[in-house]
């Protein structure tokens, strides 16, 4: 998803990119576009400078955080884009990036897309709202062609164990270890090929 940056809008329009540009799809969103069969018409064409890229998917249904063979649901409200601020929760001076590559499904309850997600966490706060308030997405969201190591149906299958998944839905596993605290004005870098560079500025609400 992306925007031209003299009109930043906040969802912004999908998107392929080919070396340089950027190619303007008829669909409104990626969840119309995974509905749709993965076809769109070519709408237009923006050179990849003039423009911002916007979260994947800015409104998913459900967000699921994976670990330790479960998972907990995320707030989809939270979910922030790569070319957004982080803001700190009232009261806390640092917050503890963790970097997730994520499966966003398509049609049919299939996986069909993959990105980065970084959850953020605050540990001066208690229970659910440690991990409320934020959640980075993008900035690419590559397909599963592009992606053939990658293996996430056993997570999709436990998801969808007695309930349907619908587009848009994300399943986030962890990378690595967390990234190290950051505080007011800082700049978090977290990156994974072939998804991208995520460069986010942390600042005071």
């Amino acid at each position: 998803m992306f925007s031209p940056k003299e009109r930043r809008l906040e969802r912004g329009w999908p998107g392929r990119i080919e070396g340089d540009r950027v190619i303007q799809l008829a669909a409104q969103t990626l969840q119309s576009f995974f509905t749709g069969g993965g076809q769109a018409r070519e709408h237009d064409e923006h050179p990849l400078a003039e423009v911002e890229l916007r979260a994947p998917v800015l409104h998913p249904p459900a967000v699921r955080i994976f670990g330790a063979g479960d998972f907990a649901f995320a707030n989809p409200a939270a979910i922030v884009g790569p070319e957004d601020v982080v803001r700190l929760p009232d009261g806390v001076e640092e917050v503890v990036p963790v970097v997730r590559q994520t499966a966003i499904v398509g049609a049919d309850g299939a996986i069909g897309a993959y990105t980065l997600l970084v959850e953020w966490t605050a540990p001066a706060l208690e229970g659910a709202k440690r991990t409320d308030f934020a959640l980075t997405l993008g900035p690419y969201a590559v397909t599963q062609e592009e992606t053939p190591g990658m293996n996430f149906e056993p997570l999709r299958e436990l998801a969808e164990r007695n309930t349907r998944l619908l587009p848009g839905d994300l399943l986030a596993e962890p990378v690595g270890d967390e990234l190290a605290p950051a505080r007011a004005g800082s700049v978090v870098e977290a990156g994974l090929l072939p998804f991208g560079l995520l460069r986010i500025r942390v600042e005071a609400r």
